[in-house]
């Protein structure tokens, strides 16, 4: 018996509505919707249900995205993705892990709905230009301008040095050590002094409301997480979205992940989810394929 395209082609599906939405929550259910309306297809009709799937996906994203939008100009304090547990193989794919990265995921944010459609669909999944015309409703040229703009507008917001795994290890372990032991001159060490910080705790847990600049201050800050004297801090490392990453708990307390940008050895950007909603993906690794 064949195996449903659907089924066969899920993780690919799940990635297109995740890469879009930033959201497992809303990737799901954009899943969901799909399915529902891939059951009332013929698939006898279709020549090619890969393509057909990730058209139908990307529609229903567009229109969850547009949503989104304007719910998430009410959003409190700042707004990042949701953090997925990964295993490290997907950083093998070094294209597929720099798209589903919580840095690149916050510079699609930028984007508007079509712009985000067609660079993911282009630059990540590489379809031609007629296919993705024919999923967001518009000409293939109108498609090569947004693609244009899209990459224009993601390549002068995203990390210029791109480190190798091991690097992106060794500067996470050494972070997560001095986080743990409280030592805030090895904090410092370790970031860069133009270090930035965000955290997002959407109203739910405490976290800075706007982003913080400049090394000291980050330092001071994450400092303060490490209430050693009450209850212990506990750093794990973890891979999140394709890259090594952390997971912080403080005992009695919903986890926090965190997020690095390392660039020349140095961390330049640090990215704190301590939104409840936004942790559920945290104890079992999600599949990602393109």
């Amino acid at each position: 018996m064949t195996e449903d395209p659907f089924v066969a082609h899920r993780s690919l599906l799940f990635t297109v509505a995740y890469e879009m939405l930033g959201s497992a929550a809303d990737a799901e259910d954009v899943l969901q919707e799909s399915w529902l309306r891939w059951a009332g297809v013929d698939p006898s009709r279709v020549s090619d249900a890969r393509a057909y799937l990730v058209r139908t996906v990307t529609r229903q994203a567009l229109n969850r995205l547009r949503t989104l939008a304007r719910s998430r100009e009410d959003y409190v304090g700042e707004w990042l993705p949701e953090p997925l547990l990964t295993t490290p193989d997907v950083a093998e794919d070094v294209e597929l892990a720099e798209s589903v990265s919580i840095a690149m995921l916050t510079v699609l944010e930028t984007l508007g709905p079509t712009e985000r459609a067609v660079f993911v669909l282009r630059e990540v999944f590489e379809l031609p230009y007629g296919e993705i015309a024919e999923a967001i409703g518009k000409s293939a040229a109108a498609v090569r301008q947004i693609a244009r703009r899209a990459r224009e507008h993601v390549a002068a917001r995203q990390p210029r040095v791109r480190v190798s795994r091991s690097e992106q290890q060794a500067v996470v372990e050494r972070f997560l050590l001095a986080l743990r032991t409280g030592q805030l001159q090895q904090l410092v060490e370790v970031m860069a002094p133009d270090v930035v910080l965000i955290a997002d705790g959407g109203g739910l847990a405490a976290a800075a409301s706007a982003p913080i600049h400049g090394v000291e201050l980050v330092a001071k800050v994450l400092a303060r997480a490490n209430r050693a004297e009450a209850t212990p801090l506990a750093t794990t490392a973890v891979w999140l979205n394709g890259a090594p990453a952390g997971r912080i708990e403080i005992d009695g307390e919903l986890p926090t992940a965190v997020s690095l940008v390392v660039e020349n050895g140095q961390i330049t950007r640090v990215y704190l989810v301590r939104n409840p909603r936004k942790l559920t993906r945290l104890n079992e690794p999600v599949e990602l394929a393109r």
